[in-house]
């Protein structure tokens, strides 16, 4: 193993019950041959964080003891495991937070992130990345340009989720889209829908304030869905986005879609909710989940430089790790927040 100077002992914010983070100092993650240790520059706070704080699980993840939550992710590689170049040390990095295993029939087809024994941070008993230091395998720390800001690394993790779900829906030139959730997720897919050449994107959100903020970042027109008749739009959109995970939503919306058009739910809801199966059968709709994403970075990467993606505004707060608890209910506190981000460098010292 090589390295710089990097100490034994590190601050996190440790999940210990439900609704209960505690900054605690625990043990600087070890490294394996191709790990690489990144020293965390910012994290943002996604949805299924505060999911894991506020009831204890995400659908069928549980957690099960104390964990580090986190996964929007980035910083600077400072200590490199023994088969990682030495050039590594100072790279700075976004983290993709998950390690597959590299040998199942999904790893070896491409679908690393549906590996039934991947590793993914903040997922019990995986610790995340609400601390000082985090490890993950080196290629799966993704090198940044030096026009990067550290928050605009980190928040590549749910630029991600976006690419990945456009890709699933096939977006393409001339796509009619229809989005339910004005939300960060919602609000990245408008922006990447129309960066993969889609002409019409009509967001949907009962929030006026996020509907304003959806039609400056992507969105073509917006909707309120508790005014609006979705029979107007009957077989109107060639795709349909869920980021809500509200089964009303997803109900209404799906009415819109063309025969043969795509269906993709990315919010998480309810784990069970009622479809109209007639409609996914009789017009043939290609609907399908989606479970984070897979060999996009580069994608989300070139999104963000180019400016075809817009990252920095969505952000509404900043914490250190000392307010981790905060931060993961901001979104519920306060009506306008859209994304907050964990910076641990602000976190005042003991």
């Amino acid at each position: 193993m090589i390295s710089v100077a990097t100490p034994q002992h590190m601050r996190a914010s440790v999940l210990t019950a439900p609704k209960t983070v505690e900054l605690q100092e625990v043990p600087v993650p070890a490294l394996g041959p191709r790990d690489v240790l990144i020293r965390i520059d910012a994290v943002g706070v996604c949805g299924s964080d505060t999911h894991f704080y506020e009831e204890g699980h995400v659908g069928d993840l549980v957690v099960e003891g104390p964990v580090i939550l986190g996964h929007e992710a980035a910083g600077e590689i400072v200590q490199v495991g023994a088969e990682v170049p030495q050039s590594r040390i100072g790279t700075r990095v976004a983290i993709e937070p998950q390690t597959p295993c590299r040998r199942c029939e999904y790893c070896k087809g491409g679908e690393y992130h549906l590996c039934r024994d991947v590793k993914f941070y903040g997922a019990y008993p995986v610790d995340g990345a609400f601390s000082e230091y985090a490890v993950i395998e080196d290629d799966f720390a993704h090198a940044v340009p030096s026009t990067m800001t550290a928050e605009q690394a980190a928040l590549l993790e749910p630029v991600s989720v976006a690419v990945h779900a456009c890709r699933k829906a096939e977006i393409t030139v001339a796509s009619r889209v229809l989005i339910t959730g004005a939300g960060p997720i919602g609000i990245f897919n408008a922006q990447v829908a129309r960066a993969f050449g889609a002409t019409e994107i009509v967001v949907s959100d009962p929030l006026e304030h996020r509907r304003k903020f959806a039609a400056t970042h992507g969105a073509t027109s917006t909707i309120d869905p508790i005014t609006t008749d979705f029979a107007q739009f009957t077989e109107h959109f060639d795709v349909y986005i869920d980021a809500s995970g509200n089964a009303r939503a997803i109900n209404d919306a799906i009415q819109t879609v063309k025969p043969s058009g795509h269906v993709v739910l990315v919010g998480m809801g309810n784990d069970r909710i009622e479809l109209p199966i007639a409609v996914i059968q009789h017009h043939e709709l290609k609907l399908t989940g989606t479970f984070r994403y897979a060999n996009t970075w580069p994608a989300a990467i070139a999104l963000v430089v180019s400016g075809a993606v817009d990252v920095d505004s969505l952000i509404t707060g900043r914490f250190g790790l000392d307010q981790v608890g905060e931060a993961l209910m901001m979104a519920k506190t306060d009506p306008k927040a859209i994304k907050s981000v964990v910076i641990p460098a602000n976190t005042p010292q003991a």
